[in-house]
C-alpha cells in the first residue's frame, strides 16, 4: 500500500514540475530578470491559467478572483472564499470541511443500524474517533489529492484555488497528503483494536476508501472521467463506506446491509451530478466525460434527480416489503420536500442554485438515511 502510493506521490511530483517546466520556458521572455526560477514558474503558471479562463468565457463572474471573498467560504473550502496567505488556514481549505458532514452523518447511521450503539462514555468515545477517521483524516485526503490531480482543471475553472494560484508549494500539499492518509489509516487500526475485532475490517475498509479516492482523482484510471463509475464511486464513498465503519465498530456488517447501502449510494450519485455542472468548461476542455459534459446540461439535470429520487422510493419499498410500513411513510414524507426543492431551485437553473438547493435538500435525504438506519436495526 505505502509503496503503491509513494510511487504515484513521487509520479505526481514529477508531472506537476515537469508542466510547470513547460509554461515557464513558454513565457520565459516576459519575466524580469532579476526574479528567481521558482518564483517565475508559480506566477506563470497563474498567469497562464487566467488566460485560458478569459479565453474560455471573459463573462462569467464566478471565475473572478474572489479578492472579496468570504473568510468563512475560504475555511469550509467552498466557492466564494476569500485569498489567504495564512498556510494552516490554506492547508484547511485543502480538506473541503464543507464535505465532512456527510461522512460524519454516515457514521451515526451505521451505528444505529447495529442495534448495539448505547450512550455510554466509551461508545461515544468510539464513534467521535470513527468520525474523526472518516471526515477529517480521510475525506481531506481525498479533498487534497483529488484538488492536486485536478490543479490543470481548477486553473481553467477557479485559477484563484491554493494549487494553481501557487497560494501552497508542491511539496506542502504532498506531505498533507501523506499525513492525512496515514492518520486515517492509523485510526482505524486503532479502532480495530479497540473494537476487540479478530479481523481489522475498518482498517480494510479504511485502505480499500483510501485506494477508491485515489484511482478516482489519478491517472491512468481516473474514474471521474467517466460521470457513471466516477460518480457513483464517489456516492458510495460518501455514503456506504462509513456507513459500514460505523456499523462494523459496533456490531456485525452484514450483505443485505451492504447491498443496501450501494444502493443508497445511487442516490450519492445524483448529488455528485450536482457538482458537475459548474466544472463544464474545464471538464469539457480536459476530457472529462461528466454527466453534463455528456449528454447536456438539461439531460443532465434530469438524470440527476432521478438517481436521487428513484432510489429513496426504491429503498421505501424496500422497507415496506420488509414489513416496516411505518419506516416506509416516513422515507416518503422525506422524500416530497426533495422533489419540491428539486423544482423550485435546481430544475431551474442548476448552476446558479446548487448551493441553494443542497442546503435545502440535504438534510432531507441524510433524515432518510437515518430513518433507513434505524429501520434495519429493529
Amino acid at each position: 500500500m505505502a509503496s503503491v502510493l509513494n510511487t504515484v506521490a513521487a509520479v505526481a511530483f514529477t508531472g506537476g514540475a515537469s508542466a510547470g517546466g513547460a509554461r515557464a520556458r513558454a513565457r520565459s521572455h516576459l519575466s524580469p530578470a532579476p526574479i528567481s526560477v521558482s518564483f517565475t514558474r508559480r506566477r506563470l503558471t497563474v498567469r497562464a491559467a487566467e488566460t485560458d479562463t478569459n479565453e474560455v468565457n471573459p463573462q462569467v463572474p464566478d471565475k473572478a478572483p474572489a479578492k472579496e471573498g468570504s473568510s468563512f467560504n475560504q475555511l469550509l473550502g467552498i466557492k466564494g472564499a476569500a485569498q489567504e496567505t495564512n498556510k494552516w488556514k490554506i492547508r484547511l481549505q485543502l480538506t473541503k470541511p464543507v464535505t465532512w458532514p456527510p461522512l460524519v452523518w454516515g457514521v451515526v447511521c451505521g451505528a444505529a443500524a447495529s442495534g448495539n450503539f448505547h450512550w455510554n462514555l466509551e461508545d461515544v468515545a468510539k464513534s467521535i474517533v470513527c468520525m474523526m477517521m472518516s471526515g477529517p483524516c480521510l475525506t481531506g485526503y481525498t479533498q487534497t489529492i483529488n484538488d492536486w490531480y485536478d490543479r490543470d482543471i481548477d486553473a481553467i475553472n477557479e485559477p484563484y484555488r491554493p494549487i494553481p494560484s501557487g497560494a501552497i508549494s508542491e511539496n506542502e500539499v504532498i506531505t498533507q497528503i501523506w499525513v492525512l492518509l496515514l492518520a486515517g489509516l492509523g485510526l482505524a487500526g486503532i479502532l480495530d483494536v479497540w473494537a476487540g475485532h479478530d479481523f481489522p475490517i475498518i482498517f480494510y475498509l479504511a485502505v480499500g476508501g483510501s485506494l477508491l479516492s485515489y484511482i478516482y482523482s489519478a491517472p491512468p484510471l481516473k474514474l471521474k472521467q467517466n460521470g457513471w463509475i466516477g460518480n457513483f464511486a464517489l456516492g458510495a464513498s460518501y455514503i456506504s463506506l462509513p456507513w459500514w465503519a460505523g456499523q462494523a465498530l459496533f456490531g456485525t456488517l452484514t450483505p443485505d446491509i451492504i447491498v443496501l447501502t450501494l444502493l443508497y449510494s445511487l442516490a450519492g450519485l445524483g448529488i455528485a451530478i450536482v457538482n458537475d455542472f459548474k466544472s463544464v468548461e474545464g471538464d469539457r476542455a480536459m476530457g472529462l466525460q461528466s454527466i453534463p459534459v455528456a449528454f447536456g446540461a438539461e439531460t443532465a439535470k434530469w438524470i440527476c434527480v432521478g438517481a436521487i429520487d428513484i432510489t429513496q422510493l426504491s429503498v421505501a419499498g424496500y422497507l415496506l416489503g420488509a414489513g416496516k410500513p411505518f419506516y416506509a411513510l416516513a422515507l416518503l414524507a422525506l422524500i416530497a420536500p426533495q422533489v419540491v426543492l428539486q423544482f423550485q431551485y435546481f430544475l431551474k437553473d442548476p448552476v446558479k442554485y446548487d448551493v441553494k438547493y443542497q442546503a435545502s435538500a440535504q438534510p432531507f435525504l441524510v433524515l432518510g438515511l437515518l430513518v433507513t438506519a434505524l429501520a434495519t436495526s429493529h
